[in-house]
């Protein structure tokens, strides 16, 4: 079974307007109850009359252990308030004793661990394809809705009795709020009309008013949001050395409370309050999709920007107050230094006008000048990085053959000195040095979210193409020097050799089906088992792949124009990567 977020939570294929008899839905020949985590045992019959949520969870599941919390305090509440919504739990866990451990956590009714034939028998009748799910019937066992997991998210106990007729209400008081909103109904409770600072002093909302506010989504243990802070607390302090009207209110996505107070100890403004319930409303409110995040209220109470993050880490305190008529002048002055980018403007920083090469010798970025220079993003600890570093030397020592005024400059990610080096030994090309400030620069300059990345940098210093990686892992050498006119060249001559392929082929690794020429986003060879995009010859009926090369056994397809294929998501490629990022097949993100 796949562990899934609450967005993974399927459809019923059919059963959504089905309506079940729960006794025999959950009963099993002997058996005619559920049990407490006490061990005591309750008649099914209990549930009659009752709303359910059929809970589909395991403990091995990181999703799952984080949403339980947030059921386990709807349940609550609606138990102290009406006693008429019960859950019944159906475990995924392979063994007795993490289901015993983890349903020790609940306050609800599960089906006994023992009786995997009545679990296996529910997972396949609602097609649960992902955990954590929660299933909800109505008093008379008919589904109310599959999608219980979001459901709880968004509106926890008030989402209840979780009709459509409820959730669409809900909704329509979100948008009504929306159009009338101040900086109260954002940040205001039912209980609770402050915010609190750092020594644990309750601030009244109502101080902020007039302000312009910035509400920071983050979570501490994330790199990002943590480089963030630091950008943010800068402007933050500066600001308010100026006497300018502006406060931060953190609102923290954090599971754990140390976590949460570790992270707001180091920041100097203001925070709703840990686990408050208005933080899954905001994220919620605001359609959060990244973090860091920092929306912007105006001085009226109006958003004025839904996240000036990136703003701020590229501008600092220029992009206040972050009107769109600051934007806008942000936006010309942008415009004009692309349009004034060179080579030294890019790599040159007071008295850092050098990179380095083996044997820590330094070259002057001004003996650069006029070549065509590649920025290797890039670090040892990333699996995907070390797999694409042989292709990018072979293409280096093929370019270099033809074209002497060309070059590499590696950008490293590393954390460690040591491992810089190391990986830097495999490398025939220069580097920044370990630990250089251009780096930040570069980064947000080409907005590098993902390594390894290939930036190409013509001859008068102005980008070429942020997706040098992806020209040379489809077409090696051949891309370069990596301008849209040599890949339209290589395209056109791509599609003339293919002329000459025919439409359809036997091959004797696949002899049950034809295999028909098809342009493919991209593919696995199932010959080579390397990636592969553009041409394919493939069954659909089997999804298999054989790449040009492979299914004519010639050498001249898989080099120069024709060098369609790449290296394809190996065992290593699937590794995890460094602390605050996520390596998923070929790229590591920031997280």
């Amino acid at each position: 079974m796949a562990e899934h977020d609450a967005e993974s939570n399927g459809e019923l294929n059919g059963h959504e307007e089905a309506t079940h008899d729960l006794q025999s839905l959950l009963a099993s020949v002997g058996r005619d109850f559920l049990v407490r985590n006490t061990g005591d045992q309750v008649k099914i019959s209990n549930l009659d009359g009752k709303i359910v949520g059929l809970y589909f969870s395991a403990s091995w599941c990181g999703p799952c252990k984080r949403f339980t919390p947030k059921l386990v305090e709807t349940y609550n509440e609606l138990s102290s308030e009406n006693g008429n919504f019960e859950i019944v739990f159906v475990s995924a866990d392979e063994d007795e004793k993490s289901f015993t451990d983890y349903f020790s956590k609940m306050p609800w009714f599960a089906i006994p661990f023992s009786d995997s034939d009545i679990r296996d028998r529910l997972n396949d009748l609602f097609d649960v394809g992902g955990i954590p799910y929660l299933v909800i019937f109505d008093v008379n066992g008919k589904v109310l809705t599959s999608e219980g997991v979001q459901v709880v998210r968004d509106y926890g106990s008030n989402g209840y009795p979780f009709t459509d007729e409820r959730i669409e209400k809900l909704k329509e008081e979100e948008e009504a709020a929306k159009q009338n909103q101040t900086l109260r109904s954002l940040l205001v409770s039912s209980s609770r009309d402050f915010v609190i600072s750092k020594d644990g002093n309750k601030v009244p909302v109502s101080e902020l008013q007039g302000k312009i506010v910035g509400i920071f989504f983050s979570i501490s243990s994330f790199s990002s949001c943590s480089e963030f802070a630091k950008s943010l607390t800068e402007m933050y302090l500066k600001l308010k050395e100026n006497g300018e009207n502006f406060e931060v209110v953190l609102v923290s996505l954090d599971d754990e409370e140390s976590t949460y107070e570790q992270g707001f100890a180091d920041m100097p403004w203001l925070a709703i309050p840990f686990k408050d319930k208005i933080c899954d409303k905001l994220v919620r409110y605001f359609e959060l999709d990244s973090i860091p995040t920092l929306v912007i209220i105006g001085p009226d109470g109006k958003t004025l920007n839904t996240n000036v993050a990136e703003l701020i880490e590229e501008h600092g305190i220029e992009a206040y107050p972050f009107s769109p008529e600051k934007l806008e002048e942000i936006a010309e002055k942008e415009k004009a230094r692309i349009e004034a980018q060179t080579l030294e403007s890019l790599l040159v920083s007071g008295e850092q006008d050098y990179v380095i090469g083996k044997g820590n010798i330094t070259v002057p970025v001004s003996e650069l000048v006029g070549k065509n220079i590649l920025l290797y993003f890039s670090a040892h600890w990333c699996p995907p990085c070390r797999m694409f570093l042989p292709k990018l030397i072979e293409a280096y020592h093929k370019i270099k053959e033809k074209d002497d005024a060309f070059e590499i400059i590696f950008v490293s990610s590393d954390h460690e000195e040591s491992s810089f080096h190391d990986f830097f030994s495999e490398m025939p090309w220069l580097a920044l040095p370990f630990g250089d400030e251009r780096k930040k620069f570069l980064s947000r300059t080409f907005k590098i979210y993902g390594i390894p990345s290939l930036v190409a940098i013509g001859p008068t210093g102005k980008t070429v193409t942020t997706e040098a990686r992806e020209l040379v892992m489809t077409h090696g050498a051949a891309a370069y020097p990596f301008t849209k006119e040599r890949i339209q060249e290589i395209e056109a001559e791509i599609e003339e050799m293919a002329k000459s392929w025919p439409e359809k082929l036997k091959h004797k690794l696949h002899e049950q089906h034809e295999l028909v020429k098809s342009l493919r986003r991209s593919y696995i060879c199932d010959a080579c088992n390397e990636g592969g995009s553009g041409w394919s010859f493939y069954c659909d009926d089997c999804d298999f792949d054989l790449h040009p090369k492979c299914a004519f056994n010639d050498d001249k397809v898989a080099n120069g124009v024709g060098d369609s294929h790449s290296d394809g998501p190996g065992e290593e490629q699937r590794e995890n990567g460094k602390e605050g990022y996520i390596c998923d097949g070929e790229v590591c993100y920031k997280a």
